[in-house]
């Protein structure tokens, strides 16, 4: 499980908070979508689930075990140098101690990249580098997969692809995923479970729900 007890956050580490007395439970083996408005604090909360980020007060607790995390993709530096897909995913596995070589090709095939390997980073397209970045994260067999904004920056075939496979991910090996969402009609189809932050707190509801409560923006009706 994945609980958040009563957090405040913010960057300079006082008042005004991003994030204030927010609440968060979801079990293990869940579809998290995480969806609100622009600088709601949606992906400030995933990196305090993370632990990348701290609270300023309260407290999150997880026992789900290894982590992994795609950010969004125009936080990896490493797209931009000469480095080619096999190596980036060879440093990757040698950091989180994985000694087993052929984990690098059965992530790469996962995802459908194996043929890719020897290509630059740099030179993929948006959708293979993120196919690329999903096979580097899941190469630990993480508990929980977090992402920010998967399918950003990405073509039509690729994200049918990427929420195929997280799909999989969830239902066939139980892993946990929470997913920074901007895509609305991803995060409906393919979650278990939408947390809405707004106003620096968040409430968890079902995609029925939610399709039901919170898309009545046009007729001023949000609850």
């Amino acid at each position: 499980m994945i609980r958040a007890k009563g957090i405040y956050f913010s960057y300079t580490g006082g008042q005004p908070y991003i994030l204030e007395g927010l609440e968060f439970y979801a079990d293990a083996g869940q579809y998290v979508s995480i969806l609100g408005e622009n600088g709601s604090g949606k992906s400030t909360f995933a990196k305090l689930v993370l632990g990348l980020l701290f609270p300023s007060r309260g407290a999150i607790e997880s026992d789900i075990g290894r982590r992994a995390y795609v950010p969004q993709m125009n936080e990896f530096a490493d797209s931009r140098f000469p480095i080619t897909v096999r190596e980036m995913m060879n440093a990757y596995r040698r950091l989180i101690k994985v000694r087993d070589r052929s984990r690098t090709e059965a992530a790469l095939e996962a995802v459908g990249m194996l043929s890719s390997e020897d290509k630059l980073v740099g030179s993929l397209s948006g959708g293979q580098r993120q196919k690329v970045f999903i096979a580097r994260a899941i190469m630990g067999d993480p508990g929980l997969l977090v992402l920010d904004e998967p399918s950003a920056g990405v073509d039509a075939g690729s994200r049918r692809d990427i929420y195929a496979y997280l799909r999989r991910l969830n239902a066939e090996k139980g892993m946990t995923i929470l997913s920074v969402e901007h895509n609305l009609e991803a995060a409906l189809r393919n979650s278990t479970a939408i947390y809405h932050i707004e106003n620096g707190r968040g409430h968890v509801c079902t995609p029925e729900a939610y399709e039901k409560e919170y898309l009545k923006l046009d007729k001023g009706d949000r609850p």
